[in-house]
């Protein structure tokens, strides 16, 4: 067992999709979504670099590509519910830490349990890393409900997860990598929605 259970996980993250319960006219799954979430942390962290920021590229890709591992277990949970209660939230992470410990106790060999703790840790923290990675993140599910609303998916949570993931880049506006994204990427976005209502 051990590595090969972890490496037939990988597969598995492919077969958990995003958002699940509500029509879309695209599935993103949980693996696509990291993939995407590490190459627009690249880009971010690029940024922040081109300013002069220290940038640790190691744990900035690290962070990126395990930030949603535990969702093997518990499955995608939409964003508006995680974060419909701080007490909500906290049990969503201790469920995931739990069970995340176990599978790295039971799969992960002696030697390297402990970087992978790391690794399949929050990501989400206050070292510009961890911030780069919670702004990867939003853009992201920005773009997933964004592609949504583009179709006219009729459904309004997709609206929600707009605004919601809008906001949160908001609240990082400190950094260069929001700054750019705001002032160059997000005009492109809305000039392509009006393109489209037109």
């Amino acid at each position: 067992m051990g590595i090969h259970n972890y490496f037939k996980s990988l597969s598995d993250l492919e077969g958990i999709n995003r958002c699940p319960g509500k029509f879309k006219y695209q599935e993103h799954s949980v693996a696509s979504h990291s993939f995407k979430v590490t190459k627009i942390a690249q880009f971010l962290g690029t940024v922040e670099d081109h300013h002069g920021t220290a940038i640790d590229w190691r744990l900035l890709y690290e962070k990126a590509i395990n930030h949603d591992y535990a969702e093997l277990f518990t499955g995608d949970i939409k964003t508006p519910v995680k974060y419909a209660m701080p007490e909500l939230k906290e049990l969503f992470s201790q469920v995931e830490e739990s069970m995340t410990r176990k599978f790295i106790d039971a799969e992960i060999p002696e030697e390297f349990r402990e970087v992978y703790a790391r690794r399949f840790s929050e990501g989400k923290d206050e070292t510009i890393e961890g911030k780069i990675l919670a702004v990867a993140d939003k853009i992201d599910l920005l773009y997933e409900s964004f592609g949504e609303i583009l179709k006219g998916n009729p459904e309004p949570l997709f609206h929600e997860i707009y605004e919601e993931a809008l906001s949160t880049i908001h609240s990082y506006r400190e950094l260069h990598a929001v700054q750019y994204f705001l002032d160059n990427v997000l005009p492109e976005m809305l000039e392509e929605r009006d393109n489209v209502a037109k």
